[in-house]
Order: C-alpha cells, then structure tokens, then sequence
C-alpha cells in the first residue's frame, strides 16, 4: 500500500478526479456538480478509504499550492485584454468594489457576532471572500484563525460558484460587467473560475473583481474591525 501514499501517486489522483470532474460537468450541464467540490468530495473519501492522513497528502498537494498565488498574478492577462474598456469605467468599477468589501465584511462579521461567534471565529471570517492567499495573510495579520478561515473561503467561492449566475439573474443584473465584477468580488478565484467558463469578458471583470476586493480588503479589514470594536 506505500504507493498511494507516493506523493506524486497522490497528485496524479487530484488531477486526476478533477479532470474527470469537469468531464462529468460539461456533460450534465449541472451547476451543482461543481468540479471543485466533487474533487473535494472525492478525495477526502479516498484517504479516509486508504486510511492516509492529510499530512501525507499534503506532501504532495503542497506542489498544487504552490501555483495558487502565480496563479493569482496570471489573472491579469484577460484583464490587459479588456484595459481599454476597463479605463472607461474606472471609478465606477473602484467605488463599487470598495463598497462591496465594506459590505462583505461588516455582514459577516456582524451576522457571526449576532449569532455567539467567538472574537477569534469572527475575525477568522473577515477576509472570506478574498483568494485563499490573501485571506489567510489577512488572517494571521488580524489575529484570526488562518486555517477556518481557508475553509471558508472555499466554501463561499463554491456558493459562488453554483449560484451566483443564478442569483444574479433572480435579482434581474444582465450586465455581463456587473456579473462579473459581482463574481469576482464575492466568490474570488472559484467565482472567477466559473465566468471565465462563460466568456472572455465575464472572465476578465471577475479577476478585477477578485483583485481590487483582495487589495481593499487588505488594506480597509484592521480599520472596519477596529470601528466595530473587534480589535
């Protein structure tokens, strides 16, 4: 049995499910069969089955975290593609996302406090709606939990990512910019992931979207916690 717990062997699993994940996706056409979530799924089943432990899993996957912040950086290209287009509306799209990371992190933080969250989750749940890196760096920065805070993140980026089209349309936004700018900001890489799907355009809004609320939030989170009194 050591060759599952080869860390390449254990790599080549998670491409692995994720391709076939995404296969089954565009297939199907259902929302719900998000390929990240499946591969989530999937692969916490198969170590729980080969009783391996995340520590030896993550041996391996660290190589896939690794490529999470390059990543990051790599989201720029559709946006040089739209810069002309993006010039035009620039203040619009600035104070729309500003409000939006307001927004984001006052509700959370105030729903979690109202609800008997303790100081360290609610601080942990601040910077939920930003990329994995961010978060955690925001996290560690504010005295939260980096960890919780990773797993939140996810979890918001996968709501995203199943409803947010849906939602969009229930509440009548038909602008591909202000759904993408929406999906970004709210549902960071894995909302962005998910336009990108849709087109170029909506791709490129959603990694602004993504890019400005991961700034905002980095620089506005310590000073809205202070003024609510969290830190």
């Amino acid at each position: 049995m050591n060759y599952l717990e080869n860390p390449l062997f254990l790599l080549a699993i998670t491409f692995g499910i994720y391709f076939f994940s995404k296969y089954i996706q565009q297939k199907t056409g259902w929302v719900l069969l998000n390929p990240i979530l499946l591969t989530i799924a999937a692969l916490i089943l198969f170590l729980r089955l080969c009783n391996i432990s995340y520590e030896t899993y993550h041996f391996g996957g660290q190589f896939i975290e690794f490529w999470l912040k390059p990543a990051v950086v790599a989201l720029g290209v559709p946006l040089y593609l739209q810069l002309e287009k993006i010039k035009k509306q620039l203040w619009p799209i600035l104070f729309s996302q500003l409000a939006g990371c307001i927004i984001g992190v006052i509700s959370v933080v105030l729903i979690a406090k109202l609800l008997g969250g303790s100081k360290e989750v609610i601080l942990s749940l601040a910077a939920k709606s930003v990329t994995t890196p961010i978060a955690m760096e925001v996290t560690k920065t504010i005295g939260g939990i980096p960890s919780l805070t990773a797993a939140v993140v996810v979890c918001v980026g996968l709501f995203g990512a199943i409803f947010g089209f849906q939602i969009l349309s229930l509440l009548k936004i038909e602008s591909p910019i202000a759904q993408g700018l929406s999906m970004g900001t709210a549902a960071h890489a894995v909302g962005t992931s998910t336009a990108m799907d849709v087109s170029g355009k909506y791709g490129a809004y959603a990694s602004l979207g993504l890019t400005l609320n991961g700034i905002f939030t980095a620089l506005f989170t310590p000073t809205i916690l202070r003024l609510l009194d969290l830190l």
